[in-house]
């Protein structure tokens, strides 16, 4: 099983995106937290496919941790 990273940012018009910072161009989009939740697996299950077809290595983010940084506003 593999592990990613997904940023999950609300939109100003509504719903939600999705994004997977490891897998270049992985995005997705839904109305619900559910629905991109959903959407973004599916996304992220192609992106992998995809990659074995072409031969690509496989990666995934069990080794990566996220940390949020603060700076000051100019």
């Amino acid at each position: 099983m593999s592990r990613f990273k997904v940023i999950i940012r609300e939109e100003p018009e509504g719903g939600y995106t999705a994004c997977v910072p490891s897998l270049d161009g992985c995005i997705s989009y839904g109305e619900t937290i559910e629905e991109v939740r959903m959407m973004i697996k599916d996304a992220i299950e192609c992106y992998k496919k995809c990659l074995k077809e072409h031969g690509d290595s496989s990666c995934d983010d069990s080794n990566c941790y996220v940390e949020e940084i603060s700076v000051n506003d100019e």
